[in-house]
Formats: C-alpha cells, structure tokens, sequence
C-alpha cells in the first residue's frame, strides 16, 4: 500500500541571484521608490512529490523598499540612537 508522509522533508537549497538586485520606479515628485524580491529560504522535497510527479519545492521569500526622497534627506528622533557603552554587559566577566 503507497501511503502518503505525514511530514514531508525538505533538502535545502543555495541559490544566487542572476538579474539586478532592485527594480526601481520614478515617481512623479520625484522620489525613487526601489523594490528587491529576496529569497530567504528554498527547499527541494526528498519524501514527495507533486501529483504530476515534479518536484515540490518550499520556498520563503522577503520584499524589500527602499524610499529615496527627491531631495535624500531624512531625519531620526535623538532618542532613537542609543549611546556607546564602553563596559561589558553585566553577564560578562572581565
């Protein structure tokens, strides 16, 4: 009797980019808005199989934007940059 798995195993899989890394539009005031389509995991089925017999593959991906104002500036709140501490966290020993 041919029984499904009740998980299916994956192989994971390098990959590299072969195109651009952005994708970039001009608005019409003229910021860019960049967008990069990442792969951040793909995996190759070793226990199963599509039910036309190709491979099955899981694949996790991540978009990125990145937004360029016409006039590149923008600006933090002080209080978003955290001070440089030049002691140890206190689970170190030193």
């Amino acid at each position: 009797m041919n029984e499904k798995p009740n998980k299916i195993e994956f192989e994971m899989l390098d990959y590299k980019r072969l195109e651009n890394d952005f994708v970039s539009f001009k608005l019409e005031d003229g910021t860019v808005v960049k967008v990069k389509v990442d792969l951040d995991r793909v995996g190759k089925s070793i226990n199963y199989k599509n039910p036309d017999g190709t491979p099955h593959y899981a694949i996790s991906t991540a978009v990125k934007l990145s937004i360029i104002p016409s006039d590149k500036k923008f600006s933090l709140e002080k209080k978003s940059i955290k001070e440089t501490n030049t002691h140890p966290p206190g689970q170190m020993f030193s």
